[in-house]
């Protein structure tokens, strides 16, 4: 089984490249907020839990993300393999995800980074802003604080898999195929 970690800043490309990587590798997407509308929009106990701690302004633990991704694992138990998008974040839910994954007998298979410098990020976040309607992508300010959000919490995760033998980075600038290609030859050398 594929199990991919797929990371970088707002505006490095992830949301492009995971759309090719999930058609080529036929893996399954696993996007923590896409997983808290499922299970919400379902009612499932843990759905109804994160909407309970979500009206309130409260960010859902851990324990309840985790136990989202056991429920999608267990129901794809035949799939090739899962892309990991927005999870983990922090070193804790690495580690989480790793306990998790190992009652599958699984593991990560590679965490790979897509490297953008900050001004380039900043000029991809604005243009978006300009057809994505949404706030956080049209105030340089915003973007900048997401920055650097994302580099002081997601470093220390990087780490944690660079200290496995699992991360690689991989350059965000210059064309679509030609990174989607240099991403390819990453996963294909850690499979």
């Amino acid at each position: 089984m594929l199990n991919l970690v797929l990371f970088g800043p707002p505006g490095a490309g992830k949301g492009t490249q995971s759309e090719k990587i999930i058609e080529k590798y036929q893996l399954v997407h696993l996007s923590t907020g896409d997983l808290l509308r499922s299970e919400i929009k379902a009612g499932t106990e843990l759905g109804l839990k994160a909407k309970e701690l979500m009206d309130q302004g409260i960010l859902v633990p851990d324990e309840v993300v985790i136990g989202m991704i056991d429920n999608k694992l267990r129901e794809n138990r035949e799939a090739a393999g899962f892309i990991f998008d927005g999870f983990p974040r922090t070193v804790k839910q690495a580690e989480a995800l790793d306990t998790l994954l190992r009652s599958y007998d699984e593991e990560i298979t590679v965490m790979v980074a897509l490297v953008v410098d900050d001004e380039e990020l900043v000029k991809r976040l604005l243009l978006r802003g300009q057809t994505s309607g949404r706030p956080d992508d049209q105030n340089e300010t915003l973007i900048s604080k997401r920055i650097q959000e994302y580099n002081n919490k997601t470093t220390p995760v990087a780490e944690y898999y660079r200290e496995q033998g699992k991360f690689v980075a991989i350059g965000g600038i210059g064309e679509i195929d030609t990174i989607f290609q240099e991403i390819c030859q990453a996963i294909e050398k850690e499979a």
